[in-house]
């Protein structure tokens, strides 16, 4: 009995014809609606919605989601244009081997206004990066919401703000400003971790210049009023301020390397090349002893850390604390610092919430927090006070307090009063509190001190100015000196300042597994 011939099936009519119309109309999808739609964009110095994804993912892993949506929407013309796509490519990719989401605005197709389809399929990536805890990149150049829908459109922005304050602290959020950004629509990169922008094309306001100029009399360009370095140095909504997209979207993948891709897992960790146990020999030459010389916070940051590499958050804001990220041994921290070059490092209402916002979230993420302290004070003024230093200082604290990560702290030279507390004291729950041998813990610095405590004294003695700097000297003794603070057991060790690599090193190993957990409750109330 011979064995069966199998039959085959001949392929349908036509198959092939609908796979290469399906190539095509993805071809088309991917070039835009014409030449000139894509002309005018690279003539504002903008690259496509494609050609930035290429650049923030690896080469060929991106994978595309709902290219083929079109709008249903009806009236004042269109139903007469229905592209696909409808103004946004979203997908998922890699970035170093590793998954995240995007989403990216297409000017070229109705200026990348957000309709209810537009919408839809930003709703479903952000979904899909929710359930697959991976983080999320949006990259922003929209006109707003597409007038012609209406409130609809509307509806849509109140489901992304939903989906990012979901997500928050769960999954990584990145908000890529690469062109307009007005009204409601900016309230959406204001929900995530961290805000890119880039000078000359990345506008960000709630009400425009006209509309500005029409309600108050002040007249403002688009740049003047919300561009890339007001955001990154005034109001610190912006985290990051590059020069083009090539280089802001190489900063986007720096950062995602050192960020874990969910509230589960810790951060990536790389091999080191810098020795653990490297000795800081210069690091003495880079901080003077006497407390009113300045010095910059971030050379000595560059010494302690591997091959000196970190990248600052916030560089431009707020600029007398310094956020960063490094790595210790290959291993992320988050490295919160007093920076004496600028207002002589003193706490002040942006800097408290600059270092809360960032102490969040790397508690929120497991990324141990090193700080380095040097704080004269609070500023004081009565601007400062009007404006709320109380409850706005009280949220740095507030967050140190309620952080569960490793934290270390060193200080390098002064702490005096509360900014003392704030910055990650051993009363406030650091884990390991070290000092140099040149610190100065106290209330406040001598000199205010004995003008305190000596008044009296010091105005009857036959030579005020010779009683006044031996009271002076004589506190610096009894409470000021470097062993005081040790002593009566408010600091773990005094340590050579050669040595702080190799200690810091041990002392985040030693904390790897730190377990600790935080009373039941929904969610705290933290000052605003």
């Amino acid at each position: 009995m011979t064995a069966p011939v199998p039959v085959t099936e001949p392929e349908p009519a036509g198959l092939a014809g609908r796979i290469e119309e399906l190539r095509e109309l993805k071809r088309r999808i991917h070039q835009g609606p014409d030449a000139a739609a894509t002309e005018r964009q690279h003539a504002k110095g903008k690259l496509t919605a494609y050609e930035r994804i290429d650049l923030l993912l690896d080469p060929g892993t991106f994978t595309e989601v709902e290219s083929l949506r079109r709008h249903r929407a009806t009236g004042f013309g269109l139903e007469a244009m229905r592209p696909h796509s409808d103004g946004v490519v979203t997908g998922w990719g890699e970035v170093n081997g590793r998954t995240v989401f995007v989403y990216a605005h297409d000017f070229r197709v109705f200026g990348g206004a957000l309709g209810e389809a537009h919408a839809g399929k930003i709703h479903k990536i952000m979904d899909m990066a929710l359930a697959a805890g991976a983080p999320l990149v949006s990259l922003n150049d929209g006109a707003g919401a597409r007038i012609q829908e209406g409130v609809s459109a509307l509806a849509g922005y109140g489901g992304i703000f939903q989906r990012n304050t979901r997500a928050s602290g769960v999954i990584p959020q990145i908000s890529v400003m690469l062109g307009p950004c007005a009204g409601g629509a900016a309230y959406s990169p204001a929900l995530t971790d961290f805000v890119f922008a880039v000078r000359g094309t990345s506008q960000m306001f709630i009400t425009g210049p006209d509309v500005v100029a029409a309600v108050t009399g002040e007249e403002v360009t688009h740049e003047g009023l919300g561009g890339a370095d007001v955001h990154g140095g005034v109001s610190g909504t912006a985290h990051f301020v590059y020069d083009d997209e090539e280089s802001c979207l190489a900063e986007v993948r720096y950062l995602l390397s050192m960020l874990p891709a969910n509230n589960r897992e810790l951060p990536p960790v790389v091999p080191a090349a810098d020795p653990p146990d490297r000795r800081l020999d210069g690091v003495r030459d880079l901080v003077p002893l006497d407390g009113n010389r300045a010095y910059d916070v971030r050379e000595v940051i560059a010494e302690i850390v591997d091959d000196g590499e970190l990248l600052e958050v916030h560089a431009d804001w707020a600029r007398n604390l310094v956020c960063a990220f490094a790595r210790l041994d290959g291993h992320v921290v988050g490295v919160v610092a007093s920076q004496p070059a600028m207002l002589a490092g003193v706490l002040d209402i942006e800097a408290s919430e600059k270092g809360a916002r960032f102490v969040q979230f790397c508690d929120a993420f497991t990324i141990p927090l090193l700080t380095l302290v040097d704080v004269p004070g609070f500023l004081p003024g009565v601007r400062q006070e009007h404006d709320g230093i109380i409850r706005r200082g009280a949220k740095l604290l507030y967050a140190y307090c309620n952080a569960t990560v490793p934290r270390v702290s060193v200080v390098l030279r002064k702490a005096y009063g509360g900014a003392y507390i704030v910055m990650d004291s051993r009363s406030i729950g650091a884990d390991l509190a070290l000092v140099w041998p040149g610190n100065e813990i106290a209330v406040m610095g001598a000199d205010a001190a004995a003008d305190v405590i000596f008044r009296r004294e010091i105005a009857a003695a036959d030579d005020p100015a010779a009683t006044r700097a031996r009271k002076i000297e004589e506190y610096r003794e009894r409470l000021v000196h470097p062993y005081y603070a040790a002593e009566h057991g408010l600091v773990d060790d005094v340590i050579d300042p050669a040595e702080t690599r190799a200690v810091l090193v041990r002392a985040f190993a030693m904390l790897r597994h730190k377990d600790a957990a935080l009373p039941h409750r929904k969610h705290g109330n933290p000052p605003q």
